[in-house]
């Protein structure tokens, strides 16, 4: 992950007191980048990062045994780490921009000859080689994706893919076998703002759902989030993404908005969508909208009032709740 620090925020209570799993890529190490951004972003968790074998059966083994012995409360894999992780039944699991023909991203990338480790690695061991043999290890073990999956594996595991990754695209064949595929704005190796703004949302959604935690909800009209030019109003994508660290955030338009919220809010907008012409019948706890609502069954924050005219104002507002 590149070392900027620009969007990174510490999020102390999240995955507090528990385990979590990391699975680095393809001639990587337990010291990537990756891994210092879960240690600092998530300060109270315990990141366990092992460097992975480079024969992919030594790999599973050790990943099967850490499995067992740590009992991880998730597990993050990326690239080919992704394609170890899932194979990881029974866990909470994210995978990012998973490698699941590890072997085919080899030939087509030239992956093969003399490999230089990117990071440093605990034996000292700085370079490895692949030849045909070693990639048909990796051919072999990507065979065994989706085997021995259950209902209950599938509502367990993430797909988050990079709309500008160029190495691996696995999508379709990931959304095949699992109902939680995402894109996310981001190429194939992970930045700050991609982590930050696409993982860390995921996260929470596990963490709260581990925790049985309810959030209070928010309801936003999308009409609330665009200017006069259909593109972001002022300060609204940096407030949608305050609003999500204390509360359950949905977002409320028609089908024609499905496009404009995958491009501009994106990952938060997963699977927190409402099409409906009715808001008044919405039940949760607040509702930002332009249109004149009548009787909500939620608290009505009319966005352009002069209560609530910008999303500084809405934001000064919240802030003052607390997460109430």
């Amino acid at each position: 992950m590149e070392q900027t620090n620009q969007y990174i925020k510490q999020f102390p209570e999240l995955f507090k007191g528990k385990k979590i799993l990391y699975v680095h890529g393809f001639a990587s190490s337990g010291q990537s980048g990756t891994v210092s951004r879960i240690r600092e972003v998530f300060p109270n968790a315990t990141a366990i990062a092992p460097d992975i074998p480079v024969h992919p059966q030594e790999a599973l083994d050790l990943l099967h045994r850490l499995c067992d012995s740590e009992q991880p409360d998730l597990i993050i894999g990326t690239s080919m780490g992704g394609m170890y992780t899932e194979q990881l039944r029974g866990f909470d699991r994210i995978c990012v921009n998973p490698a699941l023909e590890m072997a085919e991203t080899m030939r087509q990338h030239g992956m093969t000859g003399t490999q230089q480790f990117q990071n440093p690695r605990q034996d000292g061991v700085q370079e490895f080689y692949v030849d045909k043999a070693l990639i048909k290890e990796y051919r072999e073990a990507s065979e065994h994706r989706f085997e021995g999956l259950d209902d209950a594996d599938r509502r367990r595991v993430w797909g988050l893919f990079g709309d500008e990754d160029t190495t691996v695209d696995t999508y379709g064949m990931f959304h095949e076998h699992y109902p939680t595929a995402i894109r996310f704005h981001g190429e194939h190796r992970m930045n700050d703002h991609s982590f930050m703004h696409s993982v860390v949302p995921v996260i929470r959604w596990i963490d709260d759902r581990q925790e049985g935690r309810e959030r209070p909800i928010i309801y936003i009209g999308i009409e609330t989030l665009k200017d006069g030019y259909d593109k972001p109003a002022s300060s609204c994508q940096k407030a949608v993404r305050q609003l999500i660290e204390n509360y359950q955030v949905y977002f409320v338009g028609d089908k024609d908005s499905t496009a404009w919220l995958e491009e501009y809010i994106n990952v938060p907008a997963w699977q927190h969508t409402i099409y409906t012409p009715r808001r008044d019948l919405l039940y949760g706890d607040y509702l930002i909208s332009k249109q004149k609502e009548g009787d909500t069954m939620a608290t009505l924050l009319e966005f352009g009032s002069d209560t609530f005219k910008t999303w500084e104002d809405v934001t000064e507002y919240f802030s003052r709740l607390g997460g109430q």
